[in-house]
């Protein structure tokens, strides 16, 4: 059997009709099939691959540690480098407010951590998230997204989950002395990169600060430079109470991470002790090369190039049929007619070798967010493509 036989025989499918493509090497924004065929890849492996496939710095942070030790016990009880080198790294890029990190797994685990912490130092049981956020696919995480086909077969979930309107004023007086927290996406992914304004996250952390609650922020998708600061809540003059980030965390590995103050993080210790536990959480590997992304990402001015390149796929990506372009900085949507009209040009996108995608809640927008390494020539090549695509699609 095959590679693609043994995929569709042996591996858990979660669509009955899969991408399918075989990739036998990357290395900065390509992929490479089988037979040498090569995919630029615009979507960074939905956001992983900030700093590019394989970026050598990443590789040598990697190499570097499995020559010391891999996993030596759970998270929180050995004194390990690459953990405390990594939590001081993140602890600099944030306001002096957050200063205490808990490495994890993933963004759902990370999300998981969150809510957790957030009930235990409150004593209070309400969640409030958003419509139409995504914020993983785990019990706790599905029950705070906000889209109701993919969580009612999985009912009953959390109790005490309440949805509300992503930048609506009005509904901020839904937050009250009962709420243990909201949790937010700064930029809504999976809805297709819809952005609130400042004004909106002024009131809402007002609210927050008036009743108690917890500010939680989603920077899953939205932090490690893809909108041009290092975090996006600097956009908006805020600082959250609770920040959740993973996917371009690690360079290419796993890992994510919740960062709070030392007094709210304190609570895990009390009551019951090892109020959170993680087996793999902030693995050594994956911790060395999240510092190495860290480095990359500020060392090689990153972030100082994303506006530009953002608007230069702007500028390139013009066509009767688009029908327009929403993003902040290198997370982008790029909007058509409808889903039909969108499906077919991402395939033969993809056919001629440039990788995009839809988005889970809004499926005629293109997700476009290539590794923030991509140069303008690439950006060039990536938008002769797709509008080579949408012009052949009949």
């Amino acid at each position: 059997m095959n590679n693609r036989q043994l995929f569709l025989s042996h591996l858990a499918q979660t669509t009955d009709f899969p991408l399918m493509i075989e990739i036998e090497k990357a290395e900065g924004v390509y992929m490479y099939g089988p037979e040498g065929k090569r995919y630029l890849d615009l979507i960074s492996g939905i956001g992983v691959s900030n700093v590019g496939h394989r970026h050598p710095k990443v590789l040598t942070a990697i190499q570097e540690q499995l020559d010391k030790y891999l996993h030596l016990m759970v998270y929180g009880e050995y004194v390990q480098s690459p953990q405390t080198k990594l939590a001081k790294a993140l602890t600099d890029t944030l306001p002096e407010h957050l200063d205490n990190v808990y490495l994890v797994n993933s963004g759902s685990e990370a999300v998981e951590g969150a809510l957790k912490l957030a009930k235990r130092y409150t004593n209070r049981r309400e969640i409030i998230s958003c419509i139409n956020a995504y914020h993983g696919s785990s019990h706790g995480s599905l029950s705070v997204g906000g889209n109701e086909i993919f969580k009612r077969a999985y009912r009953p979930l959390l109790p005490g989950i309440k949805n509300v309107v992503y930048g609506s004023f009005h509904q901020l007086l839904e937050i009250t002395t009962d709420t243990a927290a909201v949790i937010i996406e700064t930029i809504q992914g999976e809805a297709g990169i819809k952005v609130a304004c400042s004004n909106y996250f002024q009131a809402l952390r007002k609210r927050c600060n008036e009743t108690g609650t917890l500010l939680i922020l989603d920077e899953i998708q939205a932090g490690f430079g893809r909108t041009g600061k290092f975090w996006a809540f600097e956009h908006f003059d805020i600082v959250p109470d609770i920040l959740v980030c993973a996917k371009g965390m690690g360079g290419g590995m796993p890992i994510g991470a919740f960062v709070a103050n030392r007094e709210v993080m304190g609570v895990f210790k009390n009551n019951p002790l090892l109020g959170h536990i993680t087996t793999f959480g902030g693995h050594p590997v994956s911790a060395a090369a999240s510092l190495a992304t860290i480095e990359v990402i500020q060392k090689e001015n990153l972030l100082d190039q994303v506006e530009g390149k953002a608007e230069l796929f702007k500028k390139l990506l013009k066509h009767p049929k688009i029908k327009g372009v929403r993003n902040k900085g290198l997370m982008m949507a790029v909007e058509f007619e409808s889903f039909d009209v969108l499906k077919p040009i991402i395939d033969l996108a993809i056919d001629k070798g440039v990788i995009t995608d839809w988005f889970l809640f809004c499926d005629d927008a293109m997700r476009i967010a290539p590794p923030l390494i991509i140069t303008e020539e690439q950006i060039h090549e990536a938008c002769a493509v797709i509008l080579t695509a949408i012009d052949e699609v009949k």
